[in-house]
């Protein structure tokens, strides 16, 4: 791996998970709750609060940006989302949930208002507002969005930007290596990044799984019982680079130093984070080399 992928994909496992925990946090499904949001299951909050910075979405618009989902599980979801809570009111609550996950996490003091957090908030600020937007639909809508005051959510929605810019980069991986959004999963699990099984909620039914897997097969990539060939291995890690290298123009902006500070300072939250238990690993991280398709 090159010294860029590296440092693409170090500042992805440092960031990721300082993002994502919106998706699961207690505090997150609270303030999905508040706004009607059924909670039993997370989907309805995930595509509300992560599709709200692009507006009043439709189906045919979150279908092209959740690749990996079933168009039909989306269509289950928005714009019905939109029904229930406005974008704006969905984006002002993740605000809010962010800022009480992140109190309830690091308390009040130093952890959370201290000059370390300002200057990675600041660090990472840099970072996101110098990635370059052209395909990139997810981190392009959260850049457009108004910056909040306390660093410690400037630092979130830095966090978020850059998540974003990675994912839409990931997507532009995938759909070079000829992969839809079912063949995505497979083809991910098939290199044993993760079971199967984990990604029954994306809503793809077993046909479509098994028909995936078909075409899979027929184009060398995997083995009748669905294990990667080496062709599909080789896709697959294909697939990673391009994503790392796609992700690299922050950072090569920021440049490693930097970079390597902005990792330091926001360690606290990323081992927060990790001490709560709070992330499901094989859905958010992936393993330490691959990305979960988006």
């Amino acid at each position: 791996m090159s010294a860029p992928s590296r440092l693409a994909r170090r500042m992805w496992h440092q960031l990721e998970p300082i993002h994502a925990v919106l998706y699961f946090s207690p505090q997150g499904f609270g303030r999905a709750a508040a706004l009607g949001y059924d909670v039993e299951s997370r989907w309805p909050s995930y595509f509300a609060y992560r599709t709200a910075p692009l507006g009043r979405a439709g189906t045919r618009l979150a279908t092209a940006l959740y690749y990996s989902f079933s168009p039909r599980m989306i269509a289950e979801h928005v714009p019905a989302v939109w029904e229930v809570a406005s974008p704006e009111q969905v984006l002002r609550a993740r605000l809010e949930a962010v800022d009480e996950t992140y109190r309830h996490l690091l308390g009040d003091g130093e952890r959370l208002t201290g000059q370390g957090v300002a200057e990675a908030a600041e660090l990472a600020r840099r970072a996101a507002e110098s990635v370059r937007v052209e395909g990139r639909p997810f981190a392009a809508a959260n850049l457009d969005l108004p910056w909040p005051e306390e660093p410690h959510l400037v630092l979130w929605q830095a966090a978020t930007v850059l998540r974003e810019h990675r994912g839409d980069g990931h997507l532009a991986a995938l759909a070079t290596a000829g992969l839809d959004g079912c063949e995505a999963l497979v083809s991910f699990a098939a290199v044993g990044a993760a079971p199967a099984g984990n990604f029954a909620g994306r809503g793809w039914s077993e046909q479509e799984w098994a028909q995936a897997r078909e075409r899979l097969a027929a184009r060398g990539l995997v083995e009748a019982g669905g294990q990667a060939t080496e062709r599909g291995r080789a896709l697959r890690d294909q697939v990673e680079r391009m994503t790392d290298d796609l992700a690299f123009e922050p950072w090569r902006r920021l440049g490693e130093e930097r970079a390597g500070r902005l990792a330091q300072l926001a360690a606290p939250f990323l081992g927060a984070v990790f001490e709560a238990g709070l992330l499901p690993m094989t859905s958010t991280l992936g393993i330490a080399t691959v990305q979960v398709p988006d």
